[in-house]
């Protein structure tokens, strides 16, 4: 209710939505990329070949080497933010220290743009630059909007990433284990593009934007002609009936 101090249960409730949406990425990068690169694979493979062993080796290859590479990238890509986040804070912090004045007039600018004036905007930049870190917490939020790292929330990132793309990998790559090549070929893009589409209506409905159907197509579309790719690709290097 407006005018009431929510308690813990609405704190949780409200948590959760927000990591929901930032898990929504994680999902999108990991599924996505698994079902549109082992299908990209199976199809080129299938077209140039045609040996089931031959399919199902390449995709099981590209579906774990692709895991454990989006995995990795994750972490490191995170790993990366964080170290940039401290040594531009370490940078911020000399800065305050040898040009206090200027860095405080910065802190000034950027309340007023926010609306804030008069006696209300000086005692606010006192407040922030009473204390140190305060002050570079407010610097790289507002003026280089970065904001801290954490390497635990890092690991559980690259490790949702990479489950994301084995389980997006292995559908494109499960009809080849029990209906012929011919058969497998079109099940196959039909099952990834089913699970695109469901993947953009998903999206939608999350972030609460567009129409589901749209997004839904979109993302089928985009995924399905990057695989057709390879396909094409594989005809072009097509081995002999022998």
């Amino acid at each position: 209710m407006i005018g009431n101090k929510p308690g813990r249960q609405e704190y949780e409730q409200h948590r959760r939505l927000h990591y929901r949406g930032s898990g929504l990425s994680d999902m999108i990068l990991g599924g996505q990329d698994g079902l549109v690169n082992v299908l990209g694979v199976i199809l080129g493979v299938a077209a140039a070949a045609g040996e089931p062993q031959l399919i199902i080796a390449a995709g099981l290859a590209a579906t774990f080497a692709e895991s454990i590479s989006m995995g990795a990238v994750a972490y490191t890509s995170a790993i990366a933010d964080r170290d940039y986040y401290h040594g531009e804070m370490e940078r911020e912090r000399g800065h305050i220290r040898e040009f206090a004045e200027i860095e405080r007039e910065e802190i000034r600018r950027i309340a007023a743009e926010k609306g804030i004036e008069g006696e209300l905007l000086d005692t606010l930049v006192a407040h922030i630059t009473a204390d140190e870190s305060r002050w570079i917490d407010v610097m790289m939020a507002q003026e280089f909007q970065l904001a801290p790292v954490d390497e635990r929330g890092a690991l559980r990132r690259s490790f949702f990433v990479a489950i994301a793309a084995i389980a997006g990998s292995l559908i494109p790559l499960l009809p080849f284990l029990i209906l012929p090549v011919s058969q497998s070929i079109v099940v196959s893009i039909i099952l990834t593009g089913a699970a695109l589409f469901a993947v953009g209506v998903y999206k939608a409905h999350i972030i609460s934007i567009g129409r589901w159907y749209r997004s839904g197509f979109q993302m089928a579309a985009i995924g399905i002609l990057a695989a057709l790719a390879g396909y094409l690709i594989g005809l072009s290097f097509q081995v002999p009936a022998s």
